[in-house]
């Protein structure tokens, strides 16, 4: 086992949970996406999705700021990341 690695991915791992954390205070309203609506990302700060370990569509959720500067949350529809499952 390479404990290297291992230890480079915990650790990211808790930077990502204490990001969202950090995050998660905020209380901005989240808005739901629709196909076709302009969306204004000037730079992501987080994207979470349900699902676990299922592949399929899952809901996710993008905390992003505007070309103004402002937070915004986005709720939305996706294909869940569940890896190259063959078949």
């Amino acid at each position: 086992m390479n404990w290297n690695k291992l230890f480079a991915a915990s650790f990211f791992a808790i930077l990502n949970v204490a990001a969202f954390s950090a995050h998660a205070d905020v209380q901005t309203p989240a808005q739901t996406h629709a196909a076709g609506t302009h969306l204004d990302i000037k730079k992501v700060i987080s994207t979470v999705e349900d699902g676990g370990s299922h592949c399929g569509i899952v809901n996710a959720r993008m905390t992003y700021l505007d070309s103004s500067g402002t937070q915004k949350v986005l709720d939305y529809s996706k294909f869940a990341e569940c890896g190259n499952q063959g078949g």
